[in-house]
């Protein structure tokens, strides 16, 4: 704090323009802004410190401050600074073109409709559709987050509700926020609003991602505003841990517990989704949400020490632009206060895996588990653990040879 306290002084303060000397005011140097990118880029905005801070300083704040003006003179990361390029230029985070997109997603209606028997379809810019799905590009590409997505199909398959894909806007996550740049931040929020408008959608729902939940619940109304097209009778946007909770409320979703007894789940809260956003329309509901679904599908569940979830929640040690294997040392660290507290509750109630709604909490626990003695497949999505359970109408009871086998002993004889 005091780094970006001291420039401020020099400039905007009256002794610090006359006296900087006597207050400790410091001119905006190249090694003040070297100072600035390896610790104002360490923070991974988590917000923890602003709920314990007696005086109720938000260091995410500053540092995004900090940030921004780095950006306005071209001191930006690298990692970022390519990703955002990426979707610029293609439309998602991971660089995937429209036909590997849509490649991607006929072979999860394959692999659905050989699971289930029920063809489940996965659709790309299909216009008139009811719901435009904007979901992070790391759902298209690998385990958990796949797992996620397949459940997300699942789900407006169920409850009859039309949805598509973008390949404009084939990605929800915003690296904008984390260089600090309000600009590219609308710009990308932005492609949302073309996507919407040129399918002809009525809502627009969000998929596990913590940080663009952030950006959506927090600003997209005021970065690509308005929404006077969509359908009044949602809210702009929504999450898909909304939709599948409100299901669940009305009884339009059925599901098989059992399907999920070999797991015994916990639940992270991703920071920028407990501190930073909520869900539904009441306080509290970005924890209350997403525990009632995983309560819906699985058995069992146990949460862990109280003082480390929900608005206390950890760190992933991977948010706010630190996810790159340049910085891995950080990150491993920055993932240990939740380390500890998943060990407890794994040597107290035998949790095996732990589930997440943020793309970037998964990706980062699948890269450090093991450095702490866990398997990279221990953390899940959330609706992976709805696609496991969910009963779709029409669905093979995990085929009919291995449920009835008697009564094929029978039919032979």
């Amino acid at each position: 704090q005091d780094l970006y306290r001291k420039v401020y002084r020099r400039y905007f303060t009256f002794a610090g323009k006359y006296f900087p000397k006597l207050v400790g005011a410091t001119d905006l140097t190249k090694e003040v802004l070297d100072d600035w990118y390896s610790y104002f880029h360490q923070c991974s905005q988590c917000r923890r410190c602003s709920v314990y801070c007696p005086y109720g300083i938000d260091t995410a704040e500053i540092s995004m401050a900090a940030r921004e003006v780095m950006d306005t003179i071209g001191v930006g990361q690298k990692y970022c600074n390519e990703i955002i390029s990426k979707v610029h230029k293609i439309g998602n985070n991971l660089g995937l073109p429209g036909p590997a997109l849509e490649d991607t997603l006929e072979g999860l209606e394959e692999d659905v409709e050989e699971e289930t028997g029920v063809a489940v379809k996965y659709p790309l810019d299909v216009k008139g559709a009811e719901v435009l799905l904007v979901t992070p590009s790391a759902d298209f590409f690998a385990e958990p987050h796949v797992d996620g997505l397949i459940g997300y199909g699942k789900v407006f398959h169920e409850a009859g509700i039309s949805w598509t894909v973008s390949s404009h806007a084939s990605e929800a996550a915003n690296f904008g926020m984390f260089i600090g740049s309000y600009d590219n931040m609308r710009k990308l929020a932005v492609r949302i609003r073309e996507a919407a408008l040129e399918l002809g959608v009525k809502r627009i729902v969000f998929g596990e991602c913590g940080h663009a939940w952030r950006v959506a619940y927090s600003f997209l109304n005021t970065l690509a505003g308005p929404w006077d097209f969509l359908d009044p009778n949602y809210p702009v946007p929504q999450h898909i841990c909304e939709v599948t909770y409100g299901l669940i409320q009305e009884n339009k979703l059925k599901f098989d517990k059992s399907l999920n007894d070999d797991m015994v789940l916990t639940y992270h809260d991703s920071c920028n989704v407990a501190r930073a956003s909520r869900m539904g329309d009441k306080a509290g509901g970005q924890f209350l949400i997403p525990r009632e679904i995983i309560k819906a599908t699985c058995n069992n569940f146990y949460d862990m020490s109280s003082d480390t979830i929900k608005e206390g929640t950890f760190c992933c040690g991977g948010g706010g632009g630190l996810l790159t294997d340049d910085l891995m040392e950080l990150r491993v660290k920055g993932a240990l206060p939740r380390m500890e507290a998943l060990r407890r509750v794994v040597e107290e109630k035998g949790v095996t895996h732990m589930a997440a709604i943020c793309a970037i909490c998964k990706s980062q626990f699948s890269k450090v588990f093991p450095y702490y003695d866990f398997t990279m497949d221990q953390i899940v999505s959330v609706h992976q653990l709805v696609s496991n359970a969910i009963i779709l109408t029409g669905q093979n009871d995990e085929n009919d040879e291995e449920n009835h086998p008697q009564e094929d002993i029978d039919e032979a004889a």
